[in-house]
């Protein structure tokens, strides 16, 4: 009987063995099946545009999402012409840097900047009719720039391609049409690929309609693709940090800044300088281009050029300063440097913002000192200027004779003129203009000139009368 009884536990404990590890492989085979059943999780955003500032914006924060999230693979749907070099390398940098694998569909055109961008991705799939290629440095107007931005832009299409694999002469041919390759291109053309000629030699890994078949061919089944959400704000600052508007508000601070001086008084010229710079500042310091001291220097120029015209006779180390902080300011806070860490700044994009600047203050002074006489002389704005006559009979008088006897006549300075003022001759006040620079209050001076109710008139060297 105890005989029994221990098999009967013998036997108890080896089905108990069986069922626990029956039931241990149950678990292992329901963690499996979970597993099975989590989706790929895929960020998909676009580059449908100029390859600009505002479309690096975009690229940073969908890979700061694609991080944040976990995600497990990253599309870019492009379709583009190209744009700025400084933008695309900056969006070239970021994909090769990225610990998550980067696909790139091109809808219809990988052009120039857009080649660039699409070498740098880990897979190119293109649809049937799409072109990748025509990557020469070219202008404004189209033309071709000098050998130096070539040769740059041949090292970087080089450099990407054997980042991730590819022929990189296949990809400065690209660029350069005098680099040759048999069977490929001749050394007369710059090279473009269409979709199949790109599969064939091993720049595209394949031909696809939409992103769905990009991932089939990927051998993705399970997944789920979310599309980056660009807000009201988010287009907004965009919109505001592309580089043409930038330009336009260089334009409206400057143009508010001339106005100002002209007629000092905090008016509408003060309002619209100062909205013009929030405008301008604001999204850049957003988006961490512009930094505290860029726009410090650009604050503390304006104040040195406003001591000059106000304060100090002449135009002089003040004034001069004054203008070299206010362009450092505007140029350095489109630059991406960090703090006074310069070392990831490309000269292109430097150059880009310093001409971006000057240009835009030279058309500014130009337009306003145009539109400021076109004020004085239409009725368009209203009653800027006088548009009514002064009759002799409501008390008005004017004797033009009396100023012309002024002609060559002495006097003194009763304000200081910069350049106009009050003059005082033959114990009369004037309103008067100085003909070239300042005069101190004080300092003897002569009638050059009359026009148009206005006496003009020169400072009077080493003279006692």
């Amino acid at each position: 009987m105890h005989k029994k009884s221990h098999i009967k536990i013998k036997y108890f404990l080896i089905i108990f063995t069986m069922l626990f590890a029956m039931q241990g492989f149950s678990i292992e085979t329901d963690s499996l099946i979970n597993n099975t059943e989590k989706k790929f999780r895929v960020l998909k955003f676009d580059i449908k545009k100029e390859i600009a500032p505002p479309v690096w914006r975009t690229t940073q924060k969908a890979f700061k999402y694609a991080n944040d999230t976990n995600a497990d693979l990253i599309i870019i749907h492009m379709n583009t012409y190209g744009g700025m070099l400084d933008a695309a390398d900056s969006i070239r940098t970021i994909i090769l840097q990225s610990k998550i694998p980067v696909y790139v569909f091109i809808d219809n055109n990988a052009a120039s900047a857009g080649a660039l961008i699409s070498i740098a991705c880990d897979s190119i799939y293109m649809r049937s009719g799409a072109n990748i290629g025509a990557a020469t440095v070219v202008n404004q107007k189209g033309e071709a720039m000098p050998d130096k931005y070539q040769s740059y832009m041949r090292s970087m299409m080089r450099s990407t391609a054997e980042a991730t694999g590819r022929d990189p002469n296949i990809a400065q041919a690209m660029v350069d049409p005098r680099i040759s390759i048999p069977g490929i291109i001749d050394s007369v053309k710059v090279l473009t690929f269409t979709t199949s000629e790109a599969i064939q030699h091993n720049f595209c890994e394949g031909q696809a309609d939409n992103i769905k078949e990009v991932l089939k061919l990927s051998g993705i089944e399970n997944y789920e693709i979310v599309e980056q959400k660009i807000t009201a704000a988010d287009k907004f600052i965009g919109f505001l940090i592309n580089p043409m508007i930038s330009g336009i508000l260089i334009m409206l601070i400057i143009g508010g800044i001339y106005f100002e001086l002209q007629s000092p008084g905090i008016g509408f010229p003060s309002i619209a300088s100062v909205v013009g710079a929030l405008l301008y500042f604001a999204p850049l310091y957003v988006e961490g281009l512009a930094n505290n001291w860029e726009i410090l220097i650009f604050i503390v120029g304006v104040i040195l050029v406003a001591i000059e015209i106000f304060a100090i006779p002449g135009f002089g180390v003040a004034g001069i300063s004054g203008i070299v902080l206010i362009i450092a300011g505007l140029t350095l806070s489109m630059v991406g440097n960090m703090g006074f860490d310069f070392t990831n700044v490309h000269l292109n994009g430097v150059f880009t913002a310093f001409f971006i600047v000057i240009i835009s203050i030279f058309l500014s002074i130009v337009g306003s000192m145009y539109l400021s006489k076109k004020m004085l002389t239409t009725t368009i704005f209203g009653h800027l200027a006088l548009d009514e006559t002064q009759q002799s009979n409501e008390g008005y008088s004017f004797s033009d004779v009396n100023y012309r006897k002024m002609l060559g006549k002495a006097g003194i300075a009763r304000t200081i003129l910069r350049p106009s003022g009050k003059v005082e001759i033959d114990n009369e006040v004037f309103d008067a203009t100085a003909l070239t620079g300042y005069i101190e209050k004080g300092e003897n001076i002569e009638v050059i000139k009359y026009e148009t109710g206005q006496l003009f008139v020169r400072k009077i060297e080493n003279s006692d009368s």
